[in-house]
Parts: C-alpha cells; structure tokens; sequence
C-alpha cells in the first residue's frame, strides 16, 4: 500500500527518487500530458456551464483521481516512489525544507522570476516548460511576494469545522466546505497557496511546478480528514443536477470513474497520520 508522507519528513533517498521519476516523466513527454488535461479543464469549467475540475463539488474527487493518474505514473518509473504533501500550514516560508536545492528548488529571481536553483531550474536543461500560456519556457516562482501569506491552522481548522460538503448554485458561489477549502470564498485556502507560490502555479498550467502535486496531495488529505470529522455528512448533490457530476456520475476525461468510487482513499494509499 502507498503511504504519502509529509515532504518535511522524507528522507534524502526519498526526494532523490521522487525527483528522478518526476525527471524520467518530463523526459518521455508524459508529464506534460498532465499540464495540457489540467488547463483544458481549468479553461473549460465554468460558473454557469459545465464544470468539472473546478468551481463545482467534483474538484476534489477529480483532483483525487487526477492525482492517482500521476501518482501510478512515477510508480511505473519507480515503485518505490509515493506523492509526497506539503502541509503549507506549517511550512510556511521560502525557507521550508521543500524550496531546497535537493528537492524543488527556491523562488524566481526578481527580474523575471525565473527558478535560478534545484533539479527543476532551466539552467539544467531539464524542465524545459512546453504547454505554457506565454513564451517564456522557464520555471518560474514568486514565493509570498507583495507580503502575500499562506493560510494559517486556524483557517484550516475553520474551514474542516464546516458541517456540509456543499450547496446550491454549486459553483465558487456556493457555501460550505468544499468551496471554501478550494477558496473561491471565505478564508481561502487551495486558491490562495497557488498565488502564493506565483509563476506558473498562478495560472492554469500549475502542473508545471512540481510543487502542485504536493499541494494537492495536502488539499485531498485535508478532504479526507473532514470526512473523518463529519461521518453523517458525504458528497452531494446526489443526483439529477444539471452541469456538475453527481454522486454516481462519471468524471471527465476519465469517464469510468465516479465521486461515489473516490470517497475512500484507504483503497488506494494511506497518509502517515492515518
């Protein structure tokens, strides 16, 4: 079973391994098939229309899969690999152990934001970045510039307090946990750490920092762990909802998979906390 550790807890071998299937990934040209499937949808989902990914309660069941995607994909390189998490609640500066030279590299330089250190800096020749929205081909970070701060415990722990996964108009103007824990309202959690890191993680090409898969690993465990908290309380709407998947409904792009076959994470890997 794949256990998915905090980042700040791996060990050298650890991050030497994830870092190297990461590599072989961008190598092969199957990691930029994540970044193209990421900003389809994040272009295609909308308030008012159809929306999957994003905006609507499927965007933590399709980030869950989404993330399994990539998740089998390292572990094809290298079993031994899992997604690590970034838990940005506590690790909450540009010097966390994650922004190392032996793991993700630091922020952008001033001039331009371009990733100067780390496995992912243009100047290895690596991490060229293809599917882009400009014409700059290079990793770039902005980590907490213009004072930004990442959210704080207590916004978690307010956020995970919320008693119903979401509500009408099912969209980033619903209320509830779901919408708040994506950040289109209230404190602002998953939204707010993606511009905190700036760069391509401000845009819908995110999956071009490799940092987004941390992100999201900490977002999903933050889902499982209200559901731990509120047991009577599960993915809804249950059915016949017009533009959003319902319970049993299949998600795009995948379509063989449903929120109903994603609510447990247990089948799939564990956390270290679990």
């Amino acid at each position: 079973m794949t256990v998915r550790k905090n980042q700040a807890s791996l060990t050298a071998d650890e991050k030497r391994r994830f870092v190297a299937a990461v590599l072989e990934l961008k190598r092969s040209g199957r990691y930029d098939a994540f970044v193209t499937t990421h900003n389809a949808f994040i272009v295609g989902d909308t308030d008012n229309g159809e929306r999957t990914g994003h905006r609507s309660p499927s965007f933590l069941p399709w980030h869950r899969r989404f993330l399994l995607e990539f998740e089998r994909a390292l572990q094809a390189v290298d079993a031994s690999v899992a997604l690590p998490y970034w838990d940005w609640s506590a690790d909450r500066t540009a010097r966390a152990s994650l922004w190392a030279p032996d793991f993700l590299g630091g922020t952008g330089r001033s001039v331009d934001g371009r990733v100067m250190d780390g496995p992912f800096a243009a100047s290895t020749g690596n991490w060229p970045i293809s599917v882009r929205i400009d014409e700059r081909t290079y990793l770039r970070r902005a980590l907490g510039a213009g004072g930004r701060a990442l959210p704080t415990r207590a916004e978690v722990d307010s956020v995970l307090a919320m008693p119903t996964y979401d509500m009408a108009p099912w969209n980033s103007g619903s209320d509830g946990f779901r919408n708040h824990l994506e950040g289109w309202r209230g404190v602002n959690l998953h939204n707010r750490v993606h511009v905190w890191v700036g760069g391509q993680m401000a845009t819908g090409v995110s999956p071009n920092d490799p940092v987004f898969w941390l992100h999201h690993a900490y977002i999903d465990k933050l889902w499982a762990q209200w559901q731990r908290r509120h047991p009577g309380s599960s993915y809804v709407p249950a059915a016949g909802t017009p533009n959003v998947v319902d319970l049993h409904e299949t998600m795009k792009p995948w379509n063989d998979t449903s929120p109903a076959d994603l609510l447990d994470h247990t089948r799939h890997y564990t956390f270290d906390t679990d």
